[in-house]
């Protein structure tokens, strides 16, 4: 059976779902490593390098641009816009987690730990591109790109890491405040 396309306004109904995500500590929900463009290899556990970004992931072979090592996305709002956990990994991101993302709480130089790594929110806005808009439609890209998605970081965030380690389903995610 074909994915399901939400609507704009079934979008907007769920997004209160979505705002409702942790904001001291969540858990990391899915790990997905893109091993070649195309590719996803949903993990239960990943190692987090300085140099490599999600080891195995295509990041460290392409243009490494440190701004975008990881892509976090909040997974109440992949759970939404997929309508199927088998679709998740479909947004392209690296770390799905259970956390509120939103400006006001992780504004650019954020840090967080996600189990035994530590990572730092990068000021590089994540967009919804060309293929998140063929696999989740007009209407979520469209969502994740307006003022309030962008405010509430809907299409995720990018990071980098600056502590290497050990991450896996279920761990903690909490921000590290000084």
């Amino acid at each position: 059976m074909p994915a399901r396309i939400l609507s704009y306004a079934e979008l907007e109904a769920g997004l209160p779902e979505v705002q409702r995500s942790p904001r001291e500590h969540g858990s990391l929900a899915m790990i997905v490593r893109r091993p070649q463009s195309g590719e996803r290899e949903v993990l239960e556990a990943a190692e987090l390098d300085v140099e490599l970004g999600l080891v195995g992931d295509r990041w460290a072979l392409g243009k490494r641009r440190r701004a975008n090592q990881l892509t976090l996305i909040n997974s109440r709002l992949a759970a939404l816009i997929a309508q199927s956990r088998e679709r998740w990994p479909l947004a392209g991101d690296q770390l799905y987690v259970d956390f509120d993302l939103c400006l006001e709480h992780l504004p650019p130089g954020s840090r967080l730990r996600v189990g035994a790594a530590e990572i730092e929110v990068s000021a590089e806005p994540h967009t919804g591109c060309r293929l998140f808009r063929e696999r989740y439609g007009e209407d979520a890209h469209k969502l994740v790109n307006s003022p309030d998605g962008r405010l509430w970081q809907l299409r995720g965030i990018n990071a980098w890491v600056v502590k290497g380690g050990r991450v896996q389903v279920g761990d903690d995610v909490r921000a590290l405040f000084d």
